[in-house]
């Protein structure tokens, strides 16, 4: 079929951060104090893509940008900054601006943003705002970080169980204070305590007489505000919801929490549990070296112990080494081999404890279900390079036995410290993501070497 009269299809949009003239342009008007040259240059972007510009341009860039025309970007561009940036650049915004777009954010934006407020400068900024934003971010901040009661919007839409759905519909017409975005009535009792809830789709597909209880699903799942955010995510995902309820200790509503905000904290817990999973405790484009370095020393200091360790145990072999070159050829293998099979099980089991997967009472399954697969690896690897060993050194034809029998007991011992050594971290109330790999490596690598060099040597040189 001919595709000549075919229309072009649509380019996507580049995002200005990915223009590298643009960016150029952007730091050049910084440097030379140009506001006004600025204000052209941002005052058509979407929000979004104002907070990408400021994240990807130097420091001092994106402060002179908050300095000089802070007040006129719109206030959602504060909303969608990283919070490392957005504590960077806030003490350059006017207290004024700062409680004005505080009252035009959604009250779950708005409270994420007075958190990376300086104490001194959230005094000013409350003192600028109206009296509803202020109220609701000192509630806000009442709750402990990353906490349902934190994270939640505090619009929602309510009805008591006697209305109808002409009801409902009339009373939103006539409020001004919608949430922008909403999924679900809730229905209330006289106490404010959620009994069911309405999908606004079916809220529109439903007659005006039609009394609410009739079309409202019950029970609803609750979500406490000292939830943690991390359990509220699991929350929707387990049920596939859109929107949920928060209720205080009386069972009473105080807003509720949307996918979107979902999307963002699975995001994050992602990222964070990958990062620990390799000792760093975070990282952002905006860090200085300093701050890597740091983040990163400590547990590279831990690597640095484990290795010496390692190769002690090699040394207490050096009679045998230099009795038998192979052994310095061949047992590298054993480790690396050990190491990697250590690893799968580490991030099988760290993801299955970060998703509630794993718990103490399945734990002794996954215990055994990783050893066997490990030892069932460790069987064909033997087996393979049991094989490999003994055309590469027809000479010494036991040597084939004893890296084979060393694979079997590495790759044994890695599966089990690979499930173990995260539970064990957890169970001290460590977080398991935490550098696992280090001890993982460790343990595969001080049980490869004794294992093939132990073996060599009382197999061959004994």
């Amino acid at each position: 079929m001919s595709i000549e009269n075919e229309p072009a299809a649509e380019q996507v949009r580049q995002a200005p951060s990915e223009d590298a003239h643009f960016i150029v342009g952007i730091i050049a008007s910084a440097g030379d104090h140009d506001g006004p040259a600025l204000r052209r240059a941002l005052a058509n972007l979407d929000p979004a893509d104002i907070a990408d510009v400021i994240e990807h341009v130097p420091l001092e860039t994106a402060r002179v940008i908050a300095k000089m025309v802070g007040r006129y970007l719109p206030p959602e561009f504060l909303a969608n900054l990283s919070w490392e940036r957005r504590e960077e650049i806030l003490p350059e915004l006017p207290a004024d601006y700062i409680g004005r777009a505080l009252g035009q954010l959604d009250t779950d934006d708005a409270a994420s943003v007075a958190a990376d407020i300086d104490e001194k400068q959230l005094g000013r900024v409350l003192a600028a705002a109206d009296e509803d934003t202020r109220l609701a971010v000192e509630e806000a901040l009442s709750f402990e970080e990353e906490t349902a009661g934190r994270l939640m919007q505090r619009e929602y839409v309510a009805a008591p169980e006697g209305d109808t759905v002409g009801d409902v519909i009339d009373r939103m017409r006539a409020d001004a204070e919608l949430p922008d975005e909403f999924f679900e009535i809730y229905v209330v009792d006289a106490l404010m305590r959620p009994v069911g809830a309405v999908r606004v789709s079916s809220l529109i597909r439903a007659s005006r007489d039609t009394p609410l209880a009739d079309i409202m699903r019950a029970p609803l799942i609750l979500i406490r505000t000292g939830m943690d955010q991390e359990e509220v995510a699991q929350t929707f995902q387990k049920y596939h919801m859109a929107s949920a309820p928060v209720v205080d200790e009386a069972g009473r509503i105080k807003g509720m929490v949307t996918v979107d905000d979902i999307v963002d904290i699975i995001t994050e817990e992602s990222e964070e549990d990958l990062l620990k999973l390799a000792g760093v405790s975070e990282a952002a484009q905006t860090d200085s070296v300093f701050k890597s370095v740091r983040a990163r020393a400590p547990w590279l200091l831990v690597n640095l112990g484990t290795a010496i360790i390692a190769s002690w145990v090699i040394s207490n072999f050096e009679g045998s080494i230099n009795q038998l070159i192979a052994l310095a050829v061949l047992m590298p293998i054993v480790a690396s081999m050990g190491g990697n099979a250590g690893t799968q099980t580490l991030a099988v089991a760290v993801r299955a404890i970060a998703s509630r997967d794993l718990t103490e009472s399945n734990a002794p399954r996954y215990v055994v279900r990783e050893a066997m697969t490990a030892m069932s690896n460790g069987a064909i690897f033997a087996a393979v390079l049991g094989i490999v060993v003994s055309f590469w050194f027809p000479q010494t034809p036991l040597l084939a036995l004893a890296i084979a029998l060393a694979i079997l007991i590495n790759f044994a011992c890695a599966g089990l410290a690979g499930i173990l050594v995260p539970l064990t971290l957890r169970r001290f109330g460590a977080d398991p993501a935490v550098s696992s790999s280090v001890f993982v490596t460790f343990v595969t690598d001080v049980v490869g070497f004794m294992a093939f060099l132990g073996l060599a040597t009382l197999i061959l040189l004994s």
